[in-house]
């Protein structure tokens, strides 16, 4: 059987409370009491149920993170910048995949309801604007790199639609007026916002928005290389591409390298999000770079600041973004 606290109390000679405050750290303790605690914990190899003993506070000090998928190096980086923070703080951080399937979402959030953590950061949600709504009045929880649209909800991500915007402008400003556009069902609120940031820039350039530039798939690699064979079997060709995930952009470049095309001569691609990829392709990947490290530290502060206090912070923070060009684009 497992030793207990009363167990190292009776072989210690004293009282529960006492094993108890030494074990707490309470300087309310004399020095010899303590020295025979620690020696009679050591002896008995008694392992004090810190999860028990948090649990009946209301506090874990652990965080949970849950993810759409732990393929994506972008969330690796937004966890260890998470991890940076919160563990200056004595917060733990774990982490949970939902594989893009609700009900493990909903069941990996048990560890929320059932006070197992006391917080959790969402890097993508399946769930609606309402239910996270609801969520928030009595759980502490937080968004990071996904926004949900009508979540009064603890948010920090880019301005998408700029980012997109900043992105198409570039490659109108490296003489490009045909640019296609690789993004994902309008349901995702990041995709959607970086292809109304596309469609703003070639506005406010002059240049016409044709319906055949704009390639509406998923996330999964192959839809980018859908997308480059539909706009290489095109009359009129794109001159350069804008996909809105590097996933998609090398999945687009290998694709048009398969055609014969030189990436960065005959056709420039642009990606979105930064991550190790990118500079490991050939060519390497001009990109819209996330600050994720950033990102993770400030979710991480903001959530705990929110842990201990009941006045909650439910505002949207963007982080700034950067354009990084690298040899995947070029002038016309």
């Amino acid at each position: 059987m497992s030793v207990t606290i009363k167990d190292v109390a009776r072989e210690a000679g004293v009282s529960v409370a006492t094993v108890s405050r030494v074990l707490n750290g309470s300087a309310n303790v004399s020095e010899a009491s303590s020295k025979l605690v620690h020696e009679t914990v050591k002896r008995l190899g008694y392992s004090p149920n810190f999860l028990g003993r948090n649990l009946r506070k209301k506090e874990t000090n652990v965080i949970l993170v849950i993810m759409p998928t732990s393929e994506h190096s972008l969330y690796g980086t937004i966890i260890s910048g998470m991890q940076e923070y919160a563990g200056k703080l004595g917060y733990d951080i774990i982490s949970a995949a939902y594989n893009n399937v609700a009900d493990n979402e909903e069941r990996q959030l048990n560890m929320l309801f059932n006070r197992t953590v006391d917080g959790a950061v969402l890097l993508g949600t399946s769930m609606s604007a309402q239910k996270l709504n609801e969520l928030a009045q009595n759980y502490n929880i937080a968004l990071c790199c996904e926004g949900v649209e009508g979540a009064d909800v603890l948010t920090v991500a880019v301005d998408d639609e700029q980012a997109g915007y900043d992105a198409a402008k570039v490659l109108i400003g490296l003489g490009h007026k045909k640019i296609g556009l690789i993004c994902v069902d309008s349901a995702n609120v990041s995709s959607r916002k970086r292809e109304n940031g596309y469609l703003r820039a070639l506005r406010d350039s002059g240049l016409e928005v044709k319906d055949e530039y704009i390639w509406r798939g998923s996330y999964e690699a192959h839809n980018g290389a859908d997308a480059m064979e539909h706009f290489m079997s095109l009359d009129d060709k794109p001159t350069a591409v804008f996909a809105v995930s590097d996933l998609l952009a090398v999945a687009a470049c290998k694709k048009a390298q398969s055609l014969g095309l030189a990436v960065g001569k005959d056709i420039s691609v642009m990606g979105f999000d930064n991550i190790s990829m990118c500079e490991m392709f050939t060519p390497t990947l001009s990109t819209v770079s996330q600050p994720c490290r950033k990102m993770g530290e400030f979710v991480a502060r903001k959530l705990i600041e929110n842990i201990g206090t009941d006045s909650k912070d439910a505002k949207f923070y963007y982080m700034g973004h950067d354009i990084i060009l690298r040899e995947s684009t070029g002038k016309i």
